[in-house]
């Protein structure tokens, strides 16, 4: 199977891509539900989450309220690097799980990981490909705003929490700039698609070779 990031910042696309990519067969995983599940109440995530945070950022029922734990971490750059300490690795933990249990039944070419902070967490050498999302700076903040409900100043505490777009273009095998129509989105993504079965198979090949000798 191969083994692909998409990744790229915050409103530039990635889950449309992502979507696009399930209907060609691939196999998506969204980190983001991940970490959620990850810090359900009680969990060990969890406790440490709140024993640093306090009790505030809990709604009623005892789970974390993302969006307050969110306002925290973007305002706080040590606070918000604490944070990526401690889910990152427990997330590519099941991501591993995960990939062997679909190595095992067979039924994927290739498995996709949707996660913005791929490279940010230094976790990009673990993936055979990169897809980074990409679009201007004036069309991502004004998605982020629409998306989000939220003023310009609060959009841009978020895009700069990341690494800038240009500099994780560095680490793309393939680029899909979504500054367009979503017509425009879907072919380049169908065409990075195309490239990623020729590297499944390149993959295959060479595993293959490996095994013979």
């Amino acid at each position: 199977m191969l083994i692909v990031a998409l990744t790229g910042g915050i409103a530039t696309g990635k889950s449309v891509v992502a979507s696009i990519l399930a209907d060609l067969g691939c196999y998506i995983h969204r980190a983001d539900q991940t970490a959620h599940q990850l810090m359900k109440p009680h969990s060990p995530a969890w406790a440490k989450i709140v024993d640093y945070f306090g009790p505030t950022i809990l709604r009623k029922n005892g789970e974390i309220d993302r969006r307050r734990l969110g306002e925290i971490i973007f305002a706080e750059a040590e606070k918000r690097a604490w944070l990526n300490r401690l889910i990152h690795p427990l997330v590519l933990a099941e991501k591993k799980k995960l990939i062997a249990q679909l190595e095992k039944e067979g039924r994927y070419k290739i498995y996709v990981s949707e996660a913005a902070l791929t490279i940010e967490a230094g976790y990009h050498h673990f993936y055979d490909k990169i897809i980074v999302t990409y679009c201007p700076p004036e069309v991502q903040l004004a998605r982020l705003m629409k998306r989000d409900s939220i003023d310009p100043a609060l959009a841009q505490k978020k895009i700069s929490s990341q690494m800038p777009g240009q500099e994780k273009l560095r680490y793309a095998d393939y680029i899909i700039d979504t500054s367009g129509s979503l017509q425009r989105t879907i072919e380049q993504t169908e065409g990075v698609y195309r490239y990623l079965l020729q590297d499944y198979y390149l993959k295959k090949a060479t595993l293959n070779s490996q095994k013979r000798k």
